[in-house]
């Protein structure tokens, strides 16, 4: 498993459309329209997918397994291994 936490140089907050994720390296912004699905303390925690979206529809598990990827690859998170 798995546990996403934010960078060290990044922010996250809660906005009407969803999250709203800066870089104090760039400064860079991202806008992610997640509405309800994802809260900003699941980032600040080090939140694991699996815990955070237990009874929701599988389609939208993998939708969130996604875009957790691609903020890492973006440099806004970093992957926390769990052994």
């Amino acid at each position: 498993m798995t546990r996403y936490g934010l960078h060290p140089s990044c922010r996250v907050r809660k906005e009407t459309f969803g999250l709203l994720f800066y870089d104090l390296r760039g400064p860079r912004l991202l806008f992610a329209e997640t509405s309800d699905l994802l809260e900003p303390e699941f980032f600040l925690q080090g939140g694991a997918p699996g815990e955070a979206l237990r009874g929701r529809p599988l389609a939208e598990q993998s939708r969130v397994e996604r875009f957790l990827s691609s903020l890492v690859r973006k440099g806004f998170l970093v992957e926390q291994p769990v052994c």
